[in-house]
């Protein structure tokens, strides 16, 4: 930071970026369903694409920067831990506000897809180590998938229009497409910066109340690369477009599990020093995308506020398991 930090700095910080948060991920919201509309496409589609992948940004940044380092363990982590945050943390707390409904299509298309995407890194990493070749194998895969997901938005987007027979003015639509585009580069912006100087915020307040590397570690920046889809879900499930909601958190967990670990691999090829990491923690992260998907087929396509309650414990469980498996904590 360019100023000395302080604690006072530090709360204004915290406080500062909160209040960002929340309004970038406001105009994001409103932004994503005006841009649904002159597309001519379902808000799931842009949540599970241009949503997704703005607010997945710091998981690639940060995954991207530990495998430079050589740090496979740090890049691999990142993905576990913001897939199992985002179904288990932020869809829980999602389903607590409202009740989240599940699309058809999501749950015969997108959902098994992404529970297909995270078991797919199994014999990628069992070996502990990820080459350059595997790495661009799924970042193809990832771009075959988004190509697919574009393909099928159109042809339906092309569908919707002839059945309604509706076409804006070209002066109104290109003026509505530019508003709405702004809206969502600048929500994506004011997330990515809100989450970087709360973060900031937190783990300087953390270190002056004494709390471990591992435990701020495990705790306020494993959450903080969430943020973005903590409140953006949060704020869409308070404006009642759920499609945002749940296409942000699949889209996002697809985008982690190829488009980060891809990414990382290729940039440079990496090794895991845990055999935690293609054992045990690879194996909670799979769990948890499968209870997710189950969820959504055992009661009638939605996750409900009982199943939220379970979402939560099952993050506050896997918080515990990762302090008391931690060294030094």
């Amino acid at each position: 930071m360019p100023f000395e930090m302080n604690i006072t700095w530090a709360c204004l910080l915290l406080i500062g970026g909160l209040l960002l948060l929340w309004k970038a991920a406001d105009l994001l919201v409103d932004g994503a369903v005006a841009l649904a509309k002159r597309l001519g496409v379902s808000s799931l589609v842009i949540g599970l694409t241009v949503i997704a992948m703005g607010t997945s940004a710091p998981e690639v940044a940060a995954s991207v920067a530990a495998a430079i380092r050589g740090a496979g363990d740090l890049a691999v982590g990142n993905v576990y831990g913001s897939n199992i945050a985002n179904l288990a943390l932020v869809g829980g707390i999602c389903a607590l506000i409202a009740p989240i409904a599940i699309q058809k299509r999501l749950l015969k298309r997108e959902m098994p897809v992404m529970l297909l995407a995270a078991l797919l890194l199994w014999p990628f990493l069992r070996n502990l180590h990820l080459s350059r070749p595997e790495g661009v194998v799924l970042l193809s895969i990832f771009i075959f998938l988004i190509l697919l997901t574009i393909h099928i938005a159109r042809r339906e987007g092309v569908a919707k229009q002839e059945i309604t027979g509706k076409q804006e003015g070209s002066k109104t639509g290109q003026s509505s497409l530019k508003k709405s585009l702004f809206f969502v580069i600048i929500g994506l912006a004011g997330l990515a910066f809100g989450a970087d100087i709360t973060v900031h915020g937190a783990v300087y307040i953390g270190q002056r109340v004494g709390l471990s590397k591992a435990v701020i570690g495990l705790t306020i920046i494993a959450i903080g690369t969430s943020l973005p889809e903590l409140v953006t879900c949060v704020v869409a499930a308070l404006k009642g477009h759920n499609d945002i909601s749940i296409g942000n958190l699949v889209g996002s967990n697809v985008f982690n599990t190829l488009l980060v670990t891809g990414t990382a691999g290729v940039v440079r090829p990496f090794s895991l020093e845990s055999p935690r990491l293609a054992g045990l923690d690879y194996w909670i992260m799979v769990t948890v995308s499968a209870v997710f998907v189950v969820m959504g087929l055992l009661f009638r396509r939605r996750i409900n506020r009982p199943c939220g309650v379970v979402l939560l414990l099952g993050y506050i469980c896997y918080m515990v398991y990762l302090l008391y498996y931690t060294a030094g904590v």
